[in-house]
């Protein structure tokens, strides 16, 4: 055997054993970013267009399981109440227990007496739409608005509520992080920074990037892993031609 066949058939193992712990680091990359969404995320359907244009009707999304507690202004939360119809609901969080909310000065929803931006709105509209009177949320309460303020069945329709429009922490299943489906609106939602300088500021990104990036990383380590055995193969099969087409043009002269 000669030196050069010895070298390709150890390349030839040493290939093929990286090629298979590609395919298990892949497998374990793929399956545990699924395993792990569906440990810390919930899928929900958006029925209607009261997000937009952060979410639309008809939109599939993430909400990462949290407790009521780690709500932070500016969060789209998904939650039940059972004087709002006692169905999954999916809002905005603009107001925590002992806010002062009203709307609107200078087409500006105010917290505490602060104007706040809010890029998140409908171009062209702003929160003008809704017009809430100087409200203080009760505690262990949070105030919620659609983005779609001009048609949102929100805090603003359910003033007249004993808690003045808010619901309990208690009543959020989780926090909104990204936007599933369709896949020409795929991706995580920003944290806005109209609410980041108020006491308890706004709640850090949630993992699903991470759960994104293990899912993606393992499919290509399990697509490259598979392809090395037949890429090899058809390259060895290339080589093998010139040589064997030689040794048949050197016995004729020979002949």
């Amino acid at each position: 055997m000669s030196r050069t066949q010895r070298t390709d058939e150890g390349h030839g193992r040493l290939g093929s054993v990286l090629s298979g712990l590609a395919v298990a680091l892949g497998c374990v990359l793929f399956l545990g970013g699924f395993v792990w969404g569906a440990v810390l995320y919930q899928p929900y359907t958006v029925p209607t267009g009261s997000m937009t244009p952060t979410i639309g009707a008809g939109d599939r999304v993430l909400a990462e399981r949290i407790d009521g507690s780690e709500v932070r202004r500016g969060d789209v939360v998904v939650f039940r109440q059972s004087s709002w119809g006692d169905l999954p609901m999916v809002k905005r969080v603009v107001g925590v227990g002992g806010d002062r909310i009203s709307c609107c000065t200078d087409g500006k929803l105010m917290v505490n007496g602060r104007q706040v931006a809010e890029p998140y709105l409908p171009e062209g509209k702003g929160a003008a739409a809704t017009g809430i009177p100087a409200t203080t949320v009760p505690k262990g309460n949070l105030f919620l608005l659609g983005d779609e303020r001009s048609g949102s069945l929100d805090s603003s329709v359910h003033l007249g509520d004993s808690n003045h429009g808010s619901v309990p922490r208690g009543a959020v299943e989780g926090r909104v992080d990204a936007v599933a489906w369709p896949t020409d609106r795929f991706g995580t939602l920003e944290r806005p920074d109209g609410f980041a300088d108020m006491p308890g500021g706004i709640s850090a990104p949630g993992p699903v990037g991470l759960m994104a990036w293990a899912v993606v990383a393992g499919a290509v380590l399990v697509l490259g892993g598979a392809a090395y055995g037949p890429v090899v193969k058809r390259m060895r099969r290339g080589r093998e031609r010139p040589q064997s087409r030689d040794r048949s043009e050197a016995t004729a002269h020979v002949g």
